[in-house]
């Protein structure tokens, strides 16, 4: 199991939010995932083959024209007619970071499944045919990213939560080195690439240089933000509540509660459509998530991530 990177278990939060018990609850579920998602371990028990399996770690969520993709800790998934679990292609590695690009290719991050070949730390890998077939990018046996997304001009993002640095690259291939925080989640804007969401224990931090540099996390504690259309930025806090962001991210309206309790990803396809997985199943909205329907069941995870 990879430790988590240094000092994450000396967290002192600052008083304007001890003050506040809404907020200092959400700041400590967000600490508590933040070291969760820190570790992962390559010996977890293999899925159920076939359809149906019970799936409960969740990392990421992504569509292609109108098919649903679940990242997981077994492996991609798609839901069947009734909404239960399909795995897609041979792979069940454990994918910790996952994200589909504007031109419709799945990138991805994590572990290799118990007994595969290969390094501990999958580094960045993609495909092109829809999470059927994998291959290498970069960084293989280096970096387990745990959050990753694309700017407009296909520079990639990645979280490296291990070492808590976030690495950016033009290519997928070659990477720099910027900021380093203590982070669960990215976003970067579709129509600035170098405007730059996280979420911390402190709030969403911000940055304009690229991540380069952040803003201190202020404002709203959120667990996961997700900026799918220039009009469609959403952000969940950690007991499932759902609000739209303004001012590209520096103010955020409460929309409603998703089911199922604690969340485990988000992405916002554009400005009325948003995907949410949850403790007990993927839910998907189609008026801006002022209702949910859900798509595919999951088993309640008592651990998190």
């Amino acid at each position: 199991m990879k430790k988590p990177f240094s000092g994450l278990s000396a967290l002192t939060l600052p008083l304007s939010l001890r003050r506040t018990p809404t907020l200092t609850a959400a700041a400590t579920a967000v600490t508590m995932a933040l070291a969760l998602t820190a570790c992962s371990s390559s010996g977890a028990a293999a899925p159920e083959g076939g359809s149906g399996a019970a799936l409960s770690h969740i990392h990421g969520l992504g569509v292609r024209g109108d098919t649903l993709y679940v990242a997981t800790h077994q492996g991609l998934h798609t839901p069947d007619a009734d909404g239960r679990p399909t795995p897609v292609g041979d792979r069940r590695d454990d994918f910790m970071g996952f994200t589909v690009t504007a031109e419709g290719a799945f990138l991805a991050s994590g572990h290799p499944a118990p007994g595969g070949d290969g390094p501990a730390d999958l580094g960045l890998i993609a495909s092109t045919d829809s999470g059927r077939t994998w291959r290498e990018k970069s960084l293989a046996g280096k970096v387990d990213f745990h959050a990753l997304d694309t700017a407009p001009d296909s520079t990639v993002y990645g979280y490296d939560s291990a070492n808590g640095l976030l690495r950016v690259s033009a290519d997928g291939v070659t990477w720099d080195d910027r900021a380093t925080l203590r982070a669960l989640d990215i976003a970067v804007s579709p129509t600035a690439p170098s405007t730059v969401l996280a979420t911390t224990e402190t709030g969403v931090a911000r940055s304009t240089d690229g991540g380069r540099s952040f803003a201190p996390g202020a404002g709203r504690v959120l667990a996961h933000v997700s900026w799918g259309a220039p009009d469609a930025l959403f952000g969940i806090d950690p007991n499932g509540v759902l609000f739209r962001g303004t001012g590209g991210g520096t103010g955020w309206t409460r929309v409603s509660t998703v089911p199922g309790g604690g969340p485990q990803a988000l992405t916002v396809v554009d400005a009325r459509r948003l995907l949410v997985a949850t403790q007990d199943g993927v839910y998907e909205s189609r008026d801006a998530g002022l209702t949910f329907e859900r798509r595919m069941a999951v088993k309640s995870g008592n651990d998190g991530h």
